[in-house]
């Protein structure tokens, strides 16, 4: 018997040996297959990452520049529209670049109506971050509205849209009270008329008042005279 043994032996061996041998071909396969999905899972999330870093897009502004306001209501206009004025080429407000805002201020006593003019324009460009020049321009439509309907010293407001005046338009008609240098409290009749067209934001102020017990204008009158206005700022837009 213990002849036999040793011969034995080495045949266990050889076994055990092929058993580690085959263990150690499938650690390897299984390494490198978990690398290769590790891998794949890498490279499944750069798509959408990279899709995200696109920056979003608007439509350019149409309108590059602005007309001078002051330029766009020639003498006759400016007379029919404030008479007893004394500078028919108006007034700069403001200050900056004009060549995003500008307005111009032009005011006349004929014996005792008071007429006052104010025609402001206003463009804006496209920017990704915030919107398109038109969109931008839209909403500055609303708030213009909103400055004369949330004015509690604003009585009698009547708001409506106005048509034939670039791409869209409302007027807002109002009365207010404003003291004179004396002190004295006139009463004055006011048109707020906002159009847009493209980018461009046209902005009138038109207002009349009765001095020394004269009629202050009607509400027609002051729409109709704001409506002019505006139509001949709108032809100066290139």
């Amino acid at each position: 018997m213990h002849r036999n043994a040793p011969r034995n032996a080495p045949r266990r061996s050889k076994t055990v040996r092929n058993s580690l041998a085959c263990a150690a071909v499938a650690l390897p396969v299984l390494l490198v297959a978990g690398c290769s999905s590790d891998s794949d899972k890498d490279k499944g999330s750069d798509t959408p990452s990279a899709s995200a870093s696109k920056s979003p897009t608007v439509a350019p502004a149409k309108y590059k520049e602005l007309p001078d306001s002051c330029k766009t209501l020639t003498k006759k206009v400016v007379k029919d529209l404030v008479p007893g004025t004394d500078n028919a080429s108006g007034k700069r407000v403001g200050s900056g670049d004009t060549n995003d805002s500008n307005s111009c201020l032009w005011s006349g006593l004929d014996k005792y109506d008071y007429r006052q003019l104010t025609l402001s324009l206003k463009r804006f460009d496209s920017d990704p971050a915030i919107g398109s020049g038109d969109k931008r321009a839209a909403d500055y439509v609303k708030q213009q509205v909103e400055e004369k309907t949330g004015n509690k010293d604003n009585k009698g407001i009547k708001q409506s849209p106005v048509s034939g005046i670039g791409e869209e338009a409302v007027s807002v008609g109002y009365e207010t009270k404003k003291k004179d240098a004396k002190g004295k409290s006139e009463e004055y009749r006011a048109e707020r008329l906002i159009a847009r067209t493209a980018n461009v934001v046209i902005t009138v102020d038109y207002e009349g008042a009765g001095f020394e017990d004269a009629e202050k204008p009607s509400a027609k009158d002051v729409e109709k005279q704001a409506e002019k206005a505006a139509e001949e700022a709108a032809k100066h837009l290139k």
